[in-house]
């Protein structure tokens, strides 16, 4: 999941704040699927949650430091250069990052 998400950037900030404004802090834990809301946002499936981590990674605290790693360049990849879709724009089911979600 996304712990903080990235903050809005605008053309007049400098490289060094751009970069700092766009890190992704994600976690990584278990979730009861009976727990979990559907909503309208859907991942990709290059995004699976079962393909980030493993079971022995989570048994572990250097596993799960290991995962969140590999979770937040995952996320910061997608949200710097959103995979396109067939008309070429940027795929609507990763731009949901860039906005803020309201509940």
């Amino acid at each position: 999941g996304v712990d903080r998400a990235p903050l809005k950037v605008t053309r007049r900030m400098s490289k060094k704040k751009i970069t700092k404004r766009t890190k992704v802090k994600p976690f990584v834990k278990y979730a009861n699927y009976n727990h979990i809301m559907p909503t309208r946002y859907q991942v990709p499936s290059e995004l699976a949650p079962a393909s980030m981590c493993t079971d022995q990674q989570m048994d572990s605290a250097d596993g799960r430091v290991e995962a969140r790693k590999f979770v937040k360049s995952i996320f910061q990849e997608k949200f710097l250069a959103p995979p396109a879709d067939k008309s070429g724009r940027p795929s609507k089911d990763v731009l949901y990052m860039r906005k803020k979600l309201r509940f």
